[in-house]
Formats: structure tokens, C-alpha cells, sequence
């Protein structure tokens, strides 16, 4: 390998903050049990809050952000993984406490790397990256609770983002009946080409006022909104529905009554896609890769860039100025 590599590195000293492409060489990151050449990257909303100085991710300077990646293992001091391996990383400390993909190299600890599974490219691994992963646990815990396409109408809110268009696909390809809300006009033709069986706005989903107890409308939801579009959902599940949730740009707080719970049984499942573990996230890579891999998945690239666009595409996405996957293309 070459003598340095580049990295996007963030720094705060005192009052000022920075934000560029930085020369590095392996001695510089940490010295894990798996080192990786990177071939792809992508961007979250979380990596958007990494690279202003208070997003209240970063906890120490400097640092590299970038909460995915995927390559090839160039040194393991593991038995499960050897020089050549193909593999995924997402979640854990990646681009939180630990540095992350935003970078030609990455060092990881070996229970953090999955092996990339047959039908999986490099690419398409990061199209999906921790977005497509929680969009795929949020339907695996929604069916474990007993959902099926006969049941009614599936809301996905926050549609036309990272979690929300991947969630939109999977539940299409599985034959469900797919509402999805999206605040972005524009973005209406592309959830139906994606699957959506219907399109709504996201105002339809967070009225300022509403009862605890409304209309039954759906069967299920998938929601990484949360806020006031997670109590509005809430109170519109059907008997025995259930809402796997899965973010907070909406806000944090849950102003709800016990009276969806305890008068129609209705579930509030949490998704958390960072400590979730390996004997879950193998297998449902597995599934990543085949049952619940839409047929074009390609389509869900809104934008590739390089790591010299990441600062543009970081600002974009804290403004909800970004459509689909933004995925980075590194090796």
C-alpha cells in the first residue's frame, strides 16, 4: 500500500473548527485486529452531525467520521478474518468513538466486521449501509410481532429519506400495501417507482392537533421521524398493530396517553441498529442480500461522490437537502 492515505478529519480546538481532506498513514489510526482497505463509503444523518462543531456526536479531536464502509481486509490478528476477506462495518463505535469510514484505511475491532454476503457488491452494501440495515430490522421485528401483508396498509414516514426509501422497497418487494409520507413534493413519483403504493405528505402524518385515539388506518409502521409523527401514527394502528421506531428528526419527545396501548394492544418497538448483535446482524445481511433486495437497488442512489464532496453533501444532509443514498466511492 501506499506510504499515505486520505481521510476527511474534523477538528475542534478551542473555538475553531475544521473540516478537510488530511494525509494520514496506518500509524495514525488505531490499532485494531482488522484493518481495511475501503472501497465505498456512505453518508447518514449522523455523519452530518459529526462535522459541525456541536452536533454532539464527536467527543474527541481530532477525529474521522463516517459510520459505514465497506472493503477488503488487508491484516487481521483474527481467526475469522484473513488478508483478501470482503467485508461490511456499520454501527458499533464507527464514526462515533471510534474513527471512521470517511478514509482509504480503517482498524477495527473483529466483532465489529461482517462478511459480505454473496449478492452483495461493495457498492450495493453501502447503498444500503446503516440505513438500509435498520430499514431491514424495523420490518424482521414488525413480522416477528406478526405482520403480514394481509393485515392493512404499512405507513413509512421520513419516506424519501435513507431508512424510509430502502423500508418503502422492502416492504413492497414482500407484496405489503406501502403508504409513504414524505414532506418533499418533488419526491412523489420517484416512492412509487420505488414501490409506494400511495403517497401522502407529511403533514398528513403530523396534524397539530388529534386524538390519542383516532381512526384505525394501519397495520404497521416504520418510522425514523419520531416526535409528534410517532404519536399521531400511534394513535392511528389498527387492533394489535405495532410501530418499530427508529429516529428523532423529528423530534424527541413522545407526547402519547396509554389509551393506543391498552385499548387496541398496540406495540411501540424500538430499532436499534448500533449495538445490535452479530448473531442478528450476519443473518439479516444474508436477507439483505436476497429475500428483501429490491430489484433496483441502484435506483436508490441520489448522488456518488468522492471524499472531496463530503463537505457539501454533510451540510446537505443536516438540511434535508439530500434524496435517497449518498454513497462514497473511496478505493
Amino acid at each position: 500500500m501506499k506510504q499515505t492515505f486520505k481521510a476527511l478529519v474534523v477538528d475542534k480546538q478551542e473555538e475553531q473548527f475544521s473540516i478537510q481532506l488530511k494525509d494520514l498513514t496506518l500509524n495514525d489510526l488505531p490499532q485494531e485486529e482488522v484493518t481495511i482497505k475501503v472501497m465505498y463509503s456512505s453518508v447518514n444523518y449522523k455523519d452530518g452531525l459529526a462535522s459541525i462543531p456541536d452536533g454532539n456526536i464527536v467527543r474527541s479531536y481530532p477525529f474521522i467520521p463516517g459510520i459505514d464502509c465497506s472493503g477488503i481486509v488487508i491484516k487481521s490478528r483474527n481467526d475469522r478474518f484473513k488478508e483478501g476477506d470482503e467485508v461490511i462495518v456499520t454501527s458499533y463505535g464507527l464514526g462515533v468513538s471510534h474513527f471512521g469510514g470517511f478514509s482509504e484505511y480503517v482498524s477495527v475491532p473483529a466483532n465489529w466486521v461482517v462478511a459480505l454476503p454473496k449478492g452483495l457488491t461493495f457498492k450495493e452494501a453501502m447503498i444500503y449501509g446503516t440505513a438500509g440495515f435498520t430499514a431491514a430490522l424495523s420490518i424482521m421485528k414488525l413480522e416477528h410481532h406478526g405482520l403480514t401483508p394481509d393485515q392493512g396498509a404499512v405507513v413509512v414516514s421520513g419516506a424519501s429519506g435513507g431508512v424510509g426509501s430502502v423500508a418503502v422497497a422492502m416492504l413492497a418487494k414482500k407484496g405489503y400495501h406501502v403508504v409513504a409520507s414524505t414532506g418533499k413534493t418533488d419526491q412523489h413519483e420517484y416512492l412509487r417507482q420505488i414501490g409506494a403504493t400511495e403517497v401522502i405528505s407529511r403533514d398528513d402524518l403530523s396534524p397539530e392537533k388529534f386524538s390519542s385515539l383516532g381512526k384505525g388506518r394501519f397495520a404497521a409502521a416504520v418510522d425514523p421521524v419520531g416526535g409528534n409523527t410517532l404519536a399521531y401514527i400511534l394513535s392511528t394502528l389498527k387492533y394489535g398493530g405495532a410501530v418499530a421506531s427508529s429516529g428523532l428528526t423529528g423530534g424527541t419527545k413522545l407526547n402519547t396517553t396509554v389509551f393506543p396501548f391498552i385499548l387496541r394492544g398496540v406495540s411501540l418497538l424500538g430499532i436499534d441498529s448500533v449495538e445490535c448483535p452479530m448473531s442478528v446482524r450476519q443473518p439479516l445481511w444474508e436477507k439483505m442480500a436476497t429475500e428483501l433486495k429490491p430489484d433496483a437497488l441502484n435506483d436508490f442512489i441520489g448522488h456518488e461522490i468522492t471524499l472531496e464532496g463530503l463537505p457539501e453533501v454533510l451540510a446537505q444532509i443536516l438540511k434535508g437537502q439530500t434524496k435517497g443514498r449518498v454513497i462514497v466511492k473511496i478505493g
